[in-house]
């Protein structure tokens, strides 16, 4: 018998035909062949809502080949990716191959190795329904939002511009945090330190409150200087010691959100680039010795399931490589979400003896890191706790009390491995000199430190995640489309690792929650996707969630057409500080798809535009010799360097150029750190040379 299996991704086949052996064609549908129309809302609000699918452009000879492929098989396998995405594509596929809905014919690959393909082929089961109608309502409410409210934008604001069902309330998340921070009021407060000795060791203790134990507030600088006075002459003596012990647990398994969120904080990764990484090394690597495997399991997922083959092979790992002793005396697991999927297990590695330095001289820089981070901590998330010596310390001078705490590591158990990133920085414990109770202690300085409360902090593409993840916005498989989409619309940029809504975001925004209140609440969207997941599992039929959501908001759009009729919302300009030597106005900062820029604001009398005054380089271009300019990149908000004179020469780097030319294979050589040099060309030898050095 000749038998056909369809893949989502052309990556796949190799993976998969190696497993599944000669008996088998493989080939891949490269993601949706089917979709809405761009050029219409594609759902008919009238009649059911009613989906209308048109092949995707440039699809039309996939489909044809996959129609003579299926024509010739004895039996079709659907095995497109294991989420609503992929249930829907096979439903698409299968009405394109004229395919029994009813067949067992539907098969999902957990991991992309011998056993996951091996136990997907074995348990073949009929398209789940359910999970494709799940599918449908969210692409039907995201297109009504998107068609229905981007016109309004148009409009309103000014052409071009879009809106959307989830990444409004990401926008209005941002603009609401940048807002209390705009509002925020400093109140100053001091502190009180004593830098200590016992014997020649200095420690520093802060005052806490007086000796009963009640907690003082110093305000200004007159009260803590009554402080310092009363402590004139005051004797410190060690009034209490308290010594424990601390265990610290792992983190658990990455799920997709801490996956963006870890690999943001330890490898400032974009969101969006993580899942592009993390797809390849689901799919399959070419290694070494052993051909395409694919390294993880399958990265959308919202579950902290293991499956006991895999537990018990990481605890032998364990055992062999650092002893009995690193092995939780009981096995830990940990608790899945309430209302979390659990469709999938959490991402690990396919098998844990592929180590990240066996693997290291087939993967590159970015997938080894990547591979890395997840093996890291998913062999940590089974060690044993790591224990500490703690020790908190009264210290009583005058009427008043100070405190110091410190630890020690006793064992470092899952800390040996990894440890998991922070977004902010705690408070840092100190190391105590071995002190006892009663003991007097020497001052060596009393320092009174004025401090002012600081504003809310902006939100990083980590923190952004965790708040919509805990408020239930969204889905793990969207949540690096919705930080692209409004970085790509320009609603929202970069500032460092900060996330700052633009002029044109916050106008945006508050348009959208004067208007679409629904749109924007929070958990008016969480209730949404709850509504979704019960259509996938068969509680709810899609028709009437949409149908419940459509009606208010067909009934906010036509008051807001009223209510702005004939009206304008304008967005504001930053002027800066140059005068067009045009016409003598002041230019203002605008931006496009290639950066910032100013432009006068006359236009379209005088089209005087120039690039931003530090972003003008004077180094020329390189290819061609025309100026420099320095861009930010629309995908990502890295800054790079580039060309003048695009699109007629398309020079980019992510650094300077130097005008020297790399003697080993002459690409150009940029300016590094402090006065480094590196050649531009990554593959490279002078660049491998010295990664390979620094890995050493």
């Amino acid at each position: 018998m000749s038998k056909l299996v369809i893949v989502e991704s052309p990556t796949k086949i190799k993976s998969v035909k190696k497993y599944l052996g000669p008996d088998f064609n493989v080939m891949a549908s490269a993601g949706h062949v089917r979709d809405l129309p761009k050029s219409k809302l594609g759902v008919d609000v009238k009649n059911n809502y009613a989906l209308e699918y048109v092949t995707i452009n440039n699809k039309g000879e996939t489909i044809k080949n996959l129609r003579e492929a299926a024509a010739n098989a004895d039996f079709v396998y659907l095995a497109t990716d294991p989420d609503r995405e992929g249930e829907a594509i096979s439903w698409h596929l299968a009405q394109l191959l004229a395919l029994d809905l009813n067949a067992a014919n539907r098969v999902a690959f957990n991991e992309i190795t011998k056993t996951g393909i091996e136990n997907g082929m074995k348990a073949p089961r009929k398209i789940d329904l359910d999970l494709v109608d799940a599918q449908q309502a969210r692409r039907a409410l995201d297109r009504i939002v998107g068609y229905k409210l981007s016109p309004f934008l148009w409009k309103k604001v000014k052409r071009g511009l879009s809106a959307g069902r989830v990444q409004s309330v990401a926008l209005k998340l941002i603009v609401d945090r940048e807002k209390k921070i705009e509002a925020f009021t400093p109140e100053e407060f001091w502190t009180v330190e004593a830098k200590l000795l016992s014997g020649k060791k200095s420690f520093t203790a802060k005052l806490y409150g007086d000796i009963n134990g009640k907690k003082i507030d110093i305000s200004n600088e007159a009260e803590a200087n009554l402080i310092k006075s009363n402590l004139d002459g005051a004797v410190y003596t060690v009034s209490n010691i308290k010594k424990g012990v601390r265990n610290r647990q792992p983190a658990p398994p990455f799920i997709t959100s801490t996956l963006q969120q870890e690999a943001s904080r330890k490898l400032n990764y974009t969101g969006q680039k993580t899942m592009r990484i993390a797809q390849q090394l689901y799919e399959g690597v070419e290694i070494s010795g052993s051909g395409t495997t694919g390294l993880i399991t399958y990265m959308r997922t919202d579950s902290l399931r293991i499956s006991e083959e895999a537990r018990a092979s990481a605890r032998k790992y364990i055992s062999a490589t650092f002893g009995d002793k690193f092995l939780p005396k009981t096995e830990r697991y940990f608790k899945t979400k309430s209302d979390a999927q659990d469709a999938h297990e959490a991402i690990r590695p396919t098998d844990i003896f592929i180590t990240p330095d066996s693997v290291k001289g087939s993967l590159t820089a970015e997938q080894h890191k990547l591979y890395k981070l997840i093996w890291c901590r998913f062999v940590a998330s089974l060690m044993a706790n790591c224990v500490q010596d703690t020790v908190a310390v009264d210290i009583s001078a005058a009427e008043y009390l100070f405190k110091a705490s410190g630890y020690s590591v006793k064992f470092e158990g899952f800390t040996v491995l990894y440890e998991e990133g922070r977004d902010e920085e705690d408070n840092k414990d100190v190391t105590l000199p071995n002190i006892n109770e009663n003991e007097v202690l020497k001052l060596k300085d009393l320092i009174l430190g004025q401090h002012f409360t600081l504003p809310p902090a902006r939100y990083t593409e980590p923190t952004l995640i965790k708040a919509l993840e805990e408020n239930g916005i969204g889905r793990p498989s969207t949540y690096a489309t919705i930080m692209s989409n409004i970085l790509q619309r320009e609603y929202i940029e970069r500032e460092k690792k900060s996330l700052k809504p633009t002029s044109l975001g916050v106008v945006v925004s508050d348009l959208i929650s004067k208007h679409f209140k629904q749109i924007v609440d929070v958990k008016f969207t969480a209730s949404i996707e709850t509504d979704l997941d019960r259509i996938s599992t068969g509680e709810m039929e899609w028709v009437k969630a949409i149908d419940a959501f459509y009606k208010d908001f067909a009934v906010e759009i036509e008051k807001a057409e009223q209510e702005l009729t004939g009206k304008r919302v304008k967005v504001p300009v930053k002027e800066s500080n140059i005068i067009c030597e045009k016409c003598g106005r002041v230019m203002v900062e605008k931006s496009s798809r290639f950066g910032k820029f100013l432009a006068c604001p006359g236009y379209p009398e005088c089209k005087n535009t120039k690039p931003m005054p530090e972003d003008e380089i004077k180094e020329p271009c390189p290819k061609c010799g025309a100026k420099l300019i320095k861009r930010n990149s629309k995908k990502t908000g890295k800054a790079f360097y580039g060309c003048s004179n695009y699109p007629k020469c398309d020079f980019a780097a992510p650094g300077m150029p130097t005008g020297e030319k790399c003697e080993v294979c002459g690409s150009f050589i940029l300016k590094g750190r402090g006065k480094t040099k590196y050649c531009m060309n990554s593959e490279c030898s002078t660049r491998t040379q010295k990664s390979q050095k620094k890995d050493k």
